[in-house]
C-alpha cells in the first residue's frame, strides 16, 4: 500500500506550495480547502473572507467535525490502486485526523508547515484568495482553525517543515523530507 501524506498548518504557512512541490512529482492532490470552495459555489453564496469559514463550520455542524475527511477515503483508496504516494493538503482538525489515521494507519504521514504570523498575513495579501481579508479577518481566521484542534495536529504532526524563508529554501526542505520518506526525487 502507499502512503498517505496530510498537510496542515494555520492560514498562508504554505500548504499549497507544499502541495505544489508534490504535484511537480505526479502525486496526486487533494485539497479540503477546494472541497469548502466547491461548496461555497453549489450554494449559490457571494465569495467573502468569512463566508469560507461560515462554510466550512456549517458543514462540520450539520454532517460531523469529520465530514471533509469521510468524504475524500474513498477517492484517495481509488488513487493508491495506481499512486504510491497521495497528499491530502489543508488537514485541519482532530477529527479529521482520527479518520486519516484510522484508515490508513502506519502509512498515514501528518506534516506541519510552520512560518511566523507575520509572514503569513503578509504572504495572504499577496495571493488574492476571496477567503483572505483584513489583519482581523485573518486573526479571527486563526482562531476558527485552532478551535477546530489545528494547534494540536501542528504540535503532533510527524513532521514539521519550517517555511519563513525563500521559497527556493522550502522547496529543498520538501525535497530532503520527500527523500526522507523513499519518494525519491530530485530538485
Amino acid at each position: 500500500m502507499g502512503k498517505v501524506v496530510a498537510v496542515c498548518g494555520m492560514p498562508g504557512s504554505g500548504k499549497g506550495e507544499f502541495a505544489a512541490i508534490l504535484a511537480e512529482h505526479h502525486i496526486p492532490i487533494l485539497s479540503m480547502g477546494d472541497m469548502v470552495r466547491r461548496e461555497v459555489q453549489i450554494r449559490g453564496l457571494e465569495e467573502s473572507p468569512s463566508i469560507f469559514g461560515e462554510v466550512a463550520h456549517d458543514m462540520r455542524m450539520k454532517f460531523g467535525k469529520n465530514v471533509l475527511a469521510v468524504r475524500l477515503v474513498e477517492a484517495i483508496n481509488e488513487l493508491l490502486k495506481s499512486h504510491n504516494v497521495v497528499l491530502i493538503e489543508g488537514m485541519r482538525g482532530t477529527d479529521e485526523f482520527d479518520v486519516f489515521q484510522n484508515e490508513w494507519g502506519e502509512d498515514f504521514i501528518s506534516v506541519a508547515i510552520d512560518t511566523h504570523e507575520d509572514i503569513r498575513f503578509a504572504r495572504i495579501q499577496k495571493r488574492g484568495r476571496s477567503e483572505d481579508g483584513s489583519r482581523e479577518e485573518f486573526e479571527q481566521r486563526n482562531r476558527r482553525e485552532i478551535g477546530w484542534g489545528l494547534d494540536i495536529l501542528l504540535k503532533n504532526a510527524d513532521e514539521t517543515i519550517g517555511n519563513d524563508g525563500s521559497l527556493e529554501e522550502f522547496s529543498d526542505l520538501v525535497f530532503d523530507w520527500l527523500n526522507s520518506i523513499g519518494v525519491n526525487v530530485e530538485n
